[in-house]
């Protein structure tokens, strides 16, 4: 049984995390974050939005290498 979603507003999402408005829309429309669109406005899964951001983090400096994810397993694993 799946956990329903916590949903938020993009200004609730940009205070959350303190990414900017620009940067927490264009997350929805790469569709790295789960959203649904409401009469006129974006809620964003919290859940989703938390775990892109700790996942992010986790990368630190790699997340801005053009050679990220193209290694093999077996690399990531002896390094």
């Amino acid at each position: 049984m799946s956990e329903e979603p916590e949903w938020i507003t993009t200004e609730a999402a940009v205070a959350l995390t303190g990414y900017s408005p620009h940067y927490v829309r264009r997350l929805v429309r790469q569709q790295r974050v789960t959203a649904q669109k409401w009469s006129h406005v974006w809620m964003i899964d919290k859940r989703a939005l938390v775990e892109y951001q700790q996942q992010m983090e986790a990368l630190g400096r790699t997340k801005f290498s053009p050679k990220r994810g193209t290694e093999a397993p077996e690399a990531e694993a002896e390094a």
